[in-house]
Order: C-alpha cells, then sequence, then structure tokens
C-alpha cells in the first residue's frame, strides 16, 4: 500500500513594486510563468493595483482586446492572439455568495483550458482547485499618492512547487 502524497508547501515570493508600469511589468513576467488551467486569484484594496497587473499578464499571455476591470460585465474574455491560452478575467467584487454564485460563470468549465485571474476571489473560488496562485497586494490607504505596493505572491499545490514564482523576485 502506498503512502498519501505528501502536501505540498506554498511556494511564497515577496516583492515591492513602486510604480504602476513596474505593476504591468511584474504582470508580463508572471505570464511567462502561466500556462491553461491556472487560477490567479488577487486580493487588494480599491486601488491596489489588481486590474493593473491584469493587463501586464494579458500583454504577456499576447491576447486580444484591451484589459479592463469587468466590475460590471462581472466577467470578460480575452482570445489568445496566438497559440497560448486565452485569459478568464473575473471580478467578483459585486458577487456576495461563494461558489454557487460564481457557477452562473462556469469557471469550472473555462478552467482548463483557460488562465483565469478573479480579483475579489476570496472565500468564493478556492473551491475550482486546489493549485492556485494566491496574489495579495497591500498599499498604503488614505489620502496618499504613494504608488508603493508591497506583493506577496503564493502558489498552492503540485502546480506551483516548482513553478519558478522566485524568479519574480530577481
Amino acid at each position: 500500500m502506498e503512502a498519501p502524497a505528501a502536501p505540498h508547501r506554498p511556494a511564497e515570493t515577496r516583492l515591492t513594486v513602486t510604480s504602476p508600469e513596474q505593476m504591468a511589468e511584474l504582470g508580463r513576467r508572471l505570464a511567462k510563468l502561466l500556462r491553461a488551467g491556472d487560477l490567479v486569484m488577487l486580493t487588494g484594496e480599491l486601488g491596489a493595483g489588481k486590474t493593473t497587473l491584469t493587463r501586464g499578464l494579458g500583454e504577456g499571455l499576447g491576447v486580444r482586446g484591451a484589459v479592463t476591470s469587468p466590475t460590471f460585465v462581472i466577467a470578460r474574455v480575452h482570445p489568445s492572439l496566438g497559440d497560448g491560452p486565452p485569459l478568464v478575467h473575473v471580478d467578483a467584487y459585486r458577487l456576495g455568495g461563494g461558489l454557487d454564485e460564481m457557477e452562473d460563470l462556469d469557471l469550472d468549465v473555462s478552467l482548463p483550458d483557460s488562465v483565469i485571474v478573479v480579483e475579489w476571489g476570496e472565500g468564493k473560488v478556492e473551491e475550482l482547485t486546489e493549485d492556485r496562485l494566491e496574489v495579495v497586494i497591500h498599499r498604503a490607504v488614505g489620502d496618499t499618492t504613494d504608488e508603493v505596493r508591497h506583493v506577496t505572491l503564493t502558489g498552492l499545490g503540485r502546480r506551483w512547487a516548482e513553478a519558478g514564482l522566485e524568479t519574480l523576485a530577481a
């Protein structure tokens, strides 16, 4: 009888971003690590840079269409301009429920063939897959023009154990 596989420890990388341009560049660099079937959850205050990071992901993945916040349409699909996966960009801010409310978006159907990025997905999409990348963006709150962001990327599951997240901090 085989022993159960040991759970994978989360892979974690922390970095500091000092401008919107750097946040977009982080997205472009992260896109090189992504593949079809990846779920990326973005967490951060309003104005933290979640959509800016996703815009960079879209550029790095080579998808069609301007990546903008899908707040009012909830989800937007950006097909690949090449042979890469499409980007499904979801803004779950206005969705109150968990996965039940998200089921209407058919993310479980899209996941195997797409890269799915969910803003405000914490507590709503974790059940889609054990393998996911959680990105938390912290910024100074209040009346400030400070552009500094502290970004923590945590890869959960077998997929992210050896994905090379540490290369993003280099």
